[in-house]
């Protein structure tokens, strides 16, 4: 028997894989020079716009994966919360052309605020979208309650990592970026791996 939310996966697989290679269409070919060496060292914003954000869709996409991995039935609230999610995942690609344009110049904060800033709604809609499964009752029967419970846990600090991202800006540029890039790292960990992490943590 078909899952019932397989149709919400696809749909929501096409729009990740779209989205995630619109990022490349931003680094221009540079025309025909004699120093093209030069001119492709000078797209060095272009390239660190497009990794973050490949990581960050890519990384969306692993853990949009593991939420329906857990979610059995749909309902109507369900696919229009997914649709905002998806809604986010589709606008990356501007923020990360605005980034690449400006990253380097005099108004590269700006730049980054709004990056960020798109990185911190998304966090809420995912956020959203698992406390409405939950209660809503859209787990399946056999679901594990420690790992959905510890997927909610990971998931509850991400909007306010996001927002310490985007108040970075107007420290540093660099460092909100890298922090940005360290919490895709820390989202593409599995929530067991997480909680056992602070464990040891806890014990020291």
């Amino acid at each position: 028997m078909e899952k019932e939310t397989a149709r919400i996966e696809a749909f929501s697989d096409g729009v990740f894989a779209i989205a995630i290679t619109l990022l490349i269409l931003e680094i221009k070919v540079p025309g025909p020079s004699a120093n093209l060496g030069t001119q492709l060292l000078k797209q060095w914003p272009s390239y660190v716009a497009f990794l973050i954000s490949f990581a960050f869709i890519g990384i969306m996409w692993i853990n949009h994966h593991r939420l329906f991995t857990h979610i059995k039935r749909s309902d109507n609230t369900l696919m229009v919360l997914n649709l905002l999610l998806l809604l986010g995942v589709t606008s990356v690609p501007y923020p990360t052309a605005v980034l690449a344009q400006h990253l380097g110049q005099p108004d590269q904060a700006v730049a980054a605020r709004a990056y960020n800033g798109l990185y911190f709604v998304i966090a809420i809609f995912f956020n959203i979208l698992w406390w409405h499964v939950n209660h809503a009752n859209l787990l399946g029967h056999d679901a594990d309650p420690s790992s959905a419970d510890k997927i909610s846990k990971q998931y509850a600090v991400g909007p306010l990592l996001y927002l310490i991202c985007f108040a970075l800006t107007w420290i540093t540029v660099s460092g909100s970026l890298a922090l940005n890039f360290s919490l895709a790292i820390y989202f593409a960990l599995p929530p067991h791996v997480v909680r056992n992490g602070r464990n040891l943590v806890g014990r020291k």
